[in-house]
């Protein structure tokens, strides 16, 4: 797929982190760009800095995600690129003992779903949606109709202590790209996800710089931690190649994480 203004894209989570840079780079080829994010400040600011569109997006609830596709599609049309980068992630173990009062506690339920309902449901009812909007479009040159990337994590693989729900839900995101291009092969939409390592993004901004030195050398090479616009990169070739489809691509300078 040629990236132009003949193209629009929507983004979730584009306000910042990885969905941040995507939104920039795809602006920057003249893509129409739609920022989906909850924080309406910021996800105003940017769009406005880099020439695209904002609309309020909560991924959790079905009739806000139809109302933002909705607003973008009258925006921009309909879209052919869907990146999907919206997500969170918290540090709580299966079980735990306390040392000193021997009382055990177990991981709630709710902070699981929650997880869950954002990283993997919210994904699923993005793409989902953007996908039946792309299958009512003419096809391009060798038959493709649009794109949708989705993020996963190399914690579906390396799932740390803490990671339980964190690891479960991107583990969700990698496994259902074969099935979705599959299923979505015959209409022409490829499907992708990324599994991106330690990256600079909202989530270790508040590090100690000891603490963020130790995460560092923990990356073979480059030993640092990846930049949002390297994530924004691999996007880019994902939409530009049509034989990327199918699978998941881990980017992460060689880095298989400990359990702690």
């Amino acid at each position: 797929m040629k990236l132009d203004n003949s193209i629009s894209a929507v983004v979730t989570g584009g306000a910042s982190g990885l969905g941040a840079a995507t939104a920039a780079m795809l602006a920057a080829q003249g893509v129409k760009v739609a920022i989906l994010d909850l924080n309406e400040e910021v996800g105003k600011a940017h769009a406005a800095a880099i020439g695209a569109r904002f609309f309020p997006c909560d991924v959790t609830h079905s009739a806000s995600i139809d109302a933002a596709l909705d607003d973008a599609q009258k925006a921009h049309g309909i879209a052919r690129i869907a990146v999907n980068c919206a997500g969170i992630a918290i540090g709580k173990r299966t079980a735990r003992r306390d040392r000193d009062s021997g009382e055990i506690t177990i991981h709630d339920l709710a902070s699981f779903e929650q997880v869950v309902a954002i990283n993997l449901i919210g994904t699923f009812a993005v793409l989902s949606r953007a996908a039946a909007a792309m299958m009512t479009l003419p096809p391009l040159e060798g038959g493709e109709r649009g794109v949708i990337v989705n993020t996963s994590s190399v914690a579906a693989e390396d799932g740390q202590i803490g990671q339980v729900a964190y690891s479960a839900s991107k583990g969700g995101v990698a496994a259902m790209t074969l099935p979705v291009a599959r299923d979505l092969a015959k209409d022409g939409i490829r499907v992708m996800a990324i599994m991106p390592g330690l990256f600079e993004t909202p989530m270790f901004a508040g590090l100690p710089d000891e603490a963020r030195q130790a995460l560092e050398a923990g990356v073979p090479f480059p030993s640092r931690l990846g930049r949002p616009d390297e994530y924004a990169m691999l996007v880019k070739q994902i939409c530009e190649n049509q034989m990327l489809n199918g699978s998941f691509i881990r980017l992460d300078g060689a880095i298989r994480l400990p359990p702690r």
